[in-house]
């Protein structure tokens, strides 16, 4: 009687292997652009709640965001991209930015952050 062979051969082992290796590349380039984006949610909602921000210039707020980019070492988005929206409710810190990032070869990934922040005091 034969018996039915059981696991994985070499060719089976390399795919899968190939698969965990995409996939963790993927992970590795990803990661740090959710980072930045975590610290540039916080620097933007530290600035938002500061009450000195509700009735500020458009370029204090900006200095304001510069101290925390430099603290953080925020990368993909400078504090001029961070637009303030006048709207019947009140103004808003707004930012919309992409993140691009090369994983290999021709391949990037591309990654997009948009959010407003109402300003406090209103």
């Amino acid at each position: 009687m034969r018996q039915s062979q059981r696991g994985l051969s070499l060719l089976g082992l390399v795919f899968v292997l190939g698969i965990i290796a995409f996939f963790a590349v993927i992970t590795v380039k990803c990661v740090p652009i959710y980072l930045n984006h975590m610290k540039v949610a916080s620097s933007v909602a530290k600035v938002a709640a500061d009450p000195e921000s509700a009735r500020a210039e458009a370029a204090t707020i900006r200095t304001m965001l510069q101290r925390f980019w430099d603290i953080e070492s925020i990368d993909y988005l400078q504090p001029r991209d961070v637009k303030i929206k006048r709207t019947p409710e009140g103004r808003y810190l707004s930012y919309d930015y992409e993140a691009y990032e090369h994983l290999f070869y021709n391949i990037a990934v591309v990654i997009h952050f948009q959010d407003d922040v109402p300003l406090s005091g209103q």
